[in-house]
């Protein structure tokens, strides 16, 4: 396979990429490289300083850069709603990067709605931030929404039976469930926008120290944490490939599964990956979307 770097990125002039989780890690990353290529780019997050932070190594690395961040906390439904409804009544988002995220809560905690914490912040939050924003991707004459997933969805652990682990809380059984949900959500998404000029793209980063490790406990992932690090992962900028590379490669379709194509996809340039086993169930995904409209209160209808 041809190697891909973002210097393979096509001129972004004109358009408008709004990334969630943008404050630090793969979020702040994709911000970065999308407005060096001439994209205007929103920052969105739930911490103000931050934001305003990440907007300076935006600027830093593309002085031209056109900016603006948005307060989004997606664990709190009114936030989002908030936040999408400034988006729907006043852009036009040509990239949508749903890439915020938690992961590997020590004990089980549950948003300002009521839901763990994890599935509650990935998906769902997600889920229904797209709902309501999505009047500004219908305004592009080509929009793509990119999900970030992670290896985690390979998990035998993260089945969707319990989505809110009411019967049994596991930290990375939680995030593993998120991360499953959130392909099954794309190709649900890609499925019912078949018919209009919007593509659903769903990603996995590899192995990288995002930030998102911090909330193991115990001596053994105190441990582990710092070697990981050294020796096994990768960094912010790389795992962001994937996510660029399906945003903007020319190559790419809606209903497609990207990852690194290095060995165990823990790193290396951006292809298309085989799905986790029995994902690709049509039953699956509309029985998630129906879950996650009456659990968000929220109708989304492409």
């Amino acid at each position: 396979m041809v190697q891909w770097t973002p210097d393979d990125i096509p001129d972004q002039t004109g358009r408008t990429a709004l990334v969630t989780g943008a404050g630090s890690g793969i979020g702040l990353e994709t911000a970065r490289v999308l407005a060096r290529c001439g994209a205007r780019v929103l920052l969105a997050g739930r911490n103000q300083a931050k934001l305003d932070e990440a907007v300076g190594i935006v600027r830093a690395a593309a002085p031209q850069a056109e900016t603006d961040t948005l307060l989004l906390d997606l664990s709190d439904l009114a936030s989002v709603r908030h936040a999408a409804e400034r988006i729907a009544e006043t852009e036009t988002v040509d990239l949508l990067f749903n890439n915020a995220g938690v992961m590997n809560l020590p004990t089980r905690v549950t948003t300002r709605d009521g839901f763990e914490m994890t599935v509650g912040t990935n998906h769902l939050g997600h889920f229904a931030f797209n709902a309501q924003v999505w009047p500004a991707l219908r305004r592009s004459a080509g929009a793509r929404v990119v999900t970030v997933s992670a290896i985690a969805a390979r998990w035998p652990i993260g089945t969707l039976d319990d989505l809110m682990s009411e019967n049994r809380y596991r930290g990375m059984a939680a995030y593993a469930k998120s991360k499953r949900a959130n392909i099954v959500y794309t190709l649900e998404l890609a499925r019912r926008t078949a018919h209009i000029p919007v593509d659903a793209v769903v990603v996995h980063p590899g192995a990288a120290m995002t930030g998102l490790q911090q909330h193991g406990t115990g001596p053994l992932t105190r441990l582990f944490t710092p070697l990981a690090a050294r020796l096994l992962m990768g960094s912010a900028a790389g795992a962001a490939w994937p996510s660029l590379y399906a945003a903007t490669s020319p190559d790419v379709t809606g209903g497609e599964f990207i990852g690194p194509a290095g060995r165990d996809q823990t790193s290396g340039t951006p292809r298309p990956v085989k799905l986790p086993k029995g994902i690709v169930d049509t039953e699956l995904g509309a029985r998630l979307w129906a879950d996650s409209e009456r659990l968000t209160e929220v109708t989304f209808e492409p």
